[in-house]
């Protein structure tokens, strides 16, 4: 594997830390900022929704210039972004430091994934692309824990400042490792928005927004709610936070390796098995021993999802799938901000930092009804004669035993 590799997984590790790390920090940066908790949520209700707008914006902008000078000016948003949250002197500032930062998600990753493939013979594009998302996952397992002690440590400036160091180490490895690829062909935006037209692609999108949306419903809070319902000390989030990124690399590692034999009894599994211990989450949270199983456990289920819905996403538009996947990256942050500003409004309305566990298991149950309906669409439409779109001829032939 080149090492072009590394500095995009470089990239990738910052861009995992910035998105998860506020979680842990929120009521430091509630307290100084003198707002309550869950205005400070906005900080990652306001990141997901920069995810939705950035990741088509600057894919279909990506498609004008080379791809690796865009993949520079998007470290280059990242830093700036992170830079600004770390010295705002409002919370608004801060808050417009976070969209700005949040503009380079979805397109890295999207643009970062075609860069890898290009970088290794076919037989290993794959890999490639896996080692890629790895930043993102290690974050969540050494990241985003040492960016909570740093921040309750020494200040929660100080992690912004840091991780906008990461930033700039994978900006100069870009620089300096990844190779002047040739310009992409013109997007044909006509056949990319073509795809939306898919009714199968709208659900797949659906479930993402809110079987993902779930996970953050809980895990946004989880701070407040560890500390003031489990009862756990301020310096315990950060090894809390270990295990749901533990849970998250298991979870992503089945999700990727069953996706692909059986997608959608996958999502049937992870979605309902994710419902059922969200609302659990509310009874669990009041015991210490019982609210890390359960954290763990939420990483692992949520994150079981990713794999087969992204997979659902590309096989159902696959005669267009560059911006359907870059949008379907989008989607899993408006579920990210659906279910925080939602996990917010229950905690405002006084039913406690368990209740947006509730609002979890219901976004988490609905996407499962989604999944059910649109593998029933499927059959249907296999039965009256018609293709199922993307996959291999035989997935085309027995999805509608799925």
């Amino acid at each position: 594997m080149p090492l072009a590799l590394l500095a995009l997984a470089i990239g990738a590790f910052g861009i995992g830390t910035t998105e998860f790390v506020i979680m842990g920090l929120l009521p430091q940066v509630a307290g100084d900022f003198g707002v309550s908790i869950p205005t400070a949520g906005l900080l990652v209700t306001g990141y997901a929704l920069g995810v939705v707008i950035g990741a088509p914006l600057m894919t279909v902008l990506g498609t004008k210039v080379p791809r690796k000078r865009m993949l520079m000016l998007l470290m280059g948003l990242f830093i700036v972004g992170n830079l600004l949250s770390a010295v705002a002197p409002s919370f608004s500032v801060m808050l417009i430091g976070r969209v700005v930062a949040s503009l380079a998600h979805g397109a890295f990753f999207g643009i970062g994934s075609v860069v890898a493939a290009e970088l290794v013979a076919p037989d290993k594009k794959a890999g490639a692309i896996a080692m890629m998302f790895t930043g993102l996952t290690v974050a969540n397992v050494i990241g985003v824990p040492l960016g909570t002690l740093v921040g309750q440590s020494v200040g929660w400036r100080v992690t912004f400042a840091v991780v906008a160091g990461l930033g700039v180490i994978g900006l100069a490895g870009i620089a300096k490792l990844v190779p002047d690829l040739p310009k992409p062909e013109g997007v044909r935006l006509r056949h990319e928005l073509a795809a939306f037209k898919n009714t199968q692609v709208l659900l797949a999108m659906a479930m993402t927004v809110l079987g993902f949306g779930g996970v953050f419903a809980a895990i946004t809070y989880i701070a407040p709610m560890m500390t003031h319902v489990a009862g756990f000390a301020d310096g315990s989030v950060t090894w809390l936070l270990v295990l749901f990124g533990l849970g998250m690399v298991g979870g992503n590692l089945v999700g990727g390796k069953f996706a692909d034999r059986a997608l959608m009894p996958m999502l049937y599994v992870s979605l309902g098995s994710l419902a059922v211990v969200l609302a659990l989450f509310t009874v669990t949270a009041h015991n210490k021993i019982a609210a890390a199983v359960t954290i763990a456990l939420i990483g692992a289920l949520g994150f079981a999802t990713v794999p087969p819905l992204q997979k659902r996403v590309l096989d159902q538009a696959h005669g267009a799938p560059t911006l359907a996947s870059a949008v379907n990256i989008g989607a899993f942050n408006l579920g990210n901000a659906l279910s925080a500003w939602l996990g917010g409004i229950v905690i405002a309305a006084g039913f406690g930092y368990t209740a947006p566990n509730w609002v979890g298991a219901v976004l988490a149950a609905a996407a499962l009804v989604l999944a059910i309906v649109s593998a029933a669409l499927e059959r249907r439409s296999s039965a009256h004669g018609g293709v199922v779109a993307g996959g291999t001829p035989s997935e085309q032939r027995t999805a509608v035993h799925h």
